[in-house]
């Protein structure tokens, strides 16, 4: 810790104000349900400020760090490393929760008759998972124009604009260093803005919180507390095993990892959304030696295609559902199941309920699994989906830097001294 750090109040670091919020808004949820739910705009509205930079954020971190690339060679690579990678892990997650759930079979037991359950209440999430076609999410990623990218809020068009804005410039080459230069400018401006939203991360995460516990009480978590319970310690379990694992093999600590992290964390855990995070998590991996280029390219993809917590979440409750409904799924069921959540799982965007349409979707492969059973759930989604949103942000993390290491691009001195808390970070 520098010396600036060890004069400046505790009570002045962000992640100590976020955690202050969230304590303070669980408390007013529970003591004033009436007034923890009427926080919900409050929320929304810090969420929503957020989102509005993330599509400027993800622009000028990649196109920047593209037009700074030595050949555009590195970009197909970083690209192909990164698909690899997320396969790879995303796979692992869902093969991981398929073993816990068959293992612990936190639904066994229940005898609930499927006909006794009330499928309207899902019906709006069925209904989304049956426009969700993989050709509709592939169509959806070209954006109408290329300023409409920057305005409708989808990561991967911003992505596909940026793509191509970034090799257009480095196809240019000597005549476009002017704009490089104003786009490494307009980053800072841009990166200066996120810091001014971030100073309303204490109030947003504690209206999140206290809307979540209003609304939906904790009283719920009594009837399916084992099914939350397995969600979090297979979560925990992944953390610390396989994605501790990969950190150790790239040469970092994860538990260090998540310390350097603990802001960006406990604003996801208020939030239930770890989009919430996704641009001050961009400076803090720069800041840990991180070369723009990859981060910009890695964490927005990581994003739509990295969702290690939201397949965890998948293959528990689809088994959960099925177990609570008596339903035995064969191996060559349940594969099917892991095979469409592979592929269902791409594209769900890190925000609250996309893990529920993914849901949806991946049952839809099983009729003997009745999709209104997802109502059995539904109560305590929201409580799972702070979870998902944490596991997901997390592997984003590991991702990155595993991803900056292969390739080349990543400074280990700088990384460990970030992680060992040497070099002050911003707040």
């Amino acid at each position: 810790m520098t010396a600036s750090n060890a004069g400046r109040g505790w009570w002045r670091h962000l992640y100590v104000q976020v955690l202050i919020g969230i304590l303070l808004g669980a408390l007013l949820g529970w003591a004033s349900p009436e007034w923890g739910s009427a926080m919900k705009p409050v929320a929304d509205g810090f969420i929503r400020a957020i989102k509005m930079i993330i599509a400027p954020v993800i622009f000028l971190t990649l196109v920047s760090g593209i037009a700074h690339m030595s050949a555009l060679g590195e970009l197909g690579r970083v690209a192909l490393r990164a698909f690899g990678y997320f396969i790879a892990v995303s796979t692992l997650a869902l093969i991981v929760g398929l073993i816990v759930a068959n293992t612990v079979q936190p639904g066994a037991g229940l005898n609930i008759d499927p006909a006794t359950l009330d499928g309207g209440a899902v019906a709006d999430y069925v209904g989304k998972a049956e426009h969700a076609s993989l050709t509709d999410f592939v169509l959806h990623i070209i954006p109408t124009t290329p300023l409409s990218a920057l305005t409708e809020g989808s990561i991967l068009q911003v992505l596909f604009v940026a793509v191509l804005t970034g090799i257009a410039i480095a196809l240019v080459g000597e005549p476009a260093e002017p704009v490089v230069d104003l786009l490494d400018r307009l980053g800072i401006i841009v990166f200066r803005l996120v810091a001014i939203i971030m100073k309303a991360a204490p109030l947003g995460a504690a209206a999140a919180i206290a809307f979540t516990v209003g609304h939906y009480g904790l009283g719920v978590l009594a009837n399916l507390v084992e099914l939350v319970a397995t969600v979090y310690a297979t979560s925990i379990l992944f953390v610390l095993v396989v994605l501790g694992a990969i950190a150790r093999l790239a040469g970092f600590s994860i538990l260090k990892l998540i310390a350097y992290l603990k802001s960006e964390l406990l604003l996801v855990l208020g939030t239930s959304s770890s989009e919430a995070a996704l641009p001050p998590l961009i400076g803090r991996l720069e800041a840990a030696g991180c070369e723009p280029g990859v981060v910009g390219l890695v964490v927005p993809l990581g994003y739509s295609f990295n969702l290690d917590g939201t397949n965890i979440y998948l293959t528990l409750a689809a088994l959960f559902i099925a177990q609570a409904t008596g339903v035995d799924l064969s191996l060559g069921q349940q594969l099917a199941l892991l095979g469409v959540a592979i592929i269902s799982s791409k594209g769900a965007a890190g925000v609250t309920g996309a893990g529920f349409i993914t849901l949806a979707a991946t049952l839809a492969v099983v009729p003997d699994v009745p999709v209104a059973g997802m109502a059995l759930i539904l109560g305590v989604d929201r409580f799972m989906s702070e979870c998902r949103a944490l596991i997901n942000f997390v592997g984003n993390a590991v991702a990155t830097i595993v991803i900056a290491r292969w390739e080349g691009a990543l400074d280990r001195d700088l990384l460990q001294s970030a992680l060992n808390g040497e070099t002050e970070a911003e707040d």
